[in-house]
């Protein structure tokens, strides 16, 4: 019995930090440093994509619900390779037509990697420098 607990206690510690957001119409709960399967995205091998529908946040102590998306919330995801996943057989029929038909398909996926997730702003808008900038020549020309 006690083997059990310390099992549980250690799955607990391992999932301190997660997100629940949108990607492809379909919402996923991603880890840090876990691969996901998502629909086919258009990114090459190796590149970053970020998603900013994150609506839901845990860290260790607390969690943030998005209304209906988290402000400044970001995942960096990682585009580690593009597959196909299994094919599926749909058999459609007609009873008493003589009517069949059967066809495969096979859904495009991208495989992903989670690099970090983040909350909050990162750098500031590069409007602002442009701001400062103009401020500063104004004060040298007066």
């Amino acid at each position: 019995m006690t083997n059990s607990k310390k099992s549980s206690n250690n799955s607990s510690k391992s999932s301190e930090l997660y997100a629940i957001a949108e990607a492809s119409g379909q919402q996923f709960c991603f880890e840090v440093d876990r691969y996901y399967e998502i629909d086919r995205l258009n990114a090459k091998e190796k590149d970053k994509v970020t998603l900013e529908k994150v609506l839901l946040l845990k860290d260790k102590d607390s969690i943030t619900v998005g209304k209906p998306y988290i402000k400044d919330a970001k995942i960096e995801l990682e585009v580690v390779s593009h597959k196909r996943d299994k094919k599926i057989l749909v058999y459609k029929m007609r009873p008493k037509k003589k009517t069949r038909r059967k066809m495969g398909h096979r859904q495009e996926l991208t495989r992903v990697m989670v690099k970090s997730i983040k909350i909050g702003k990162s750098s500031p808008k590069p409007s602002s420098k442009k701001e400062e900038n103009i401020q500063k020549e104004t004060k040298l020309k007066s």
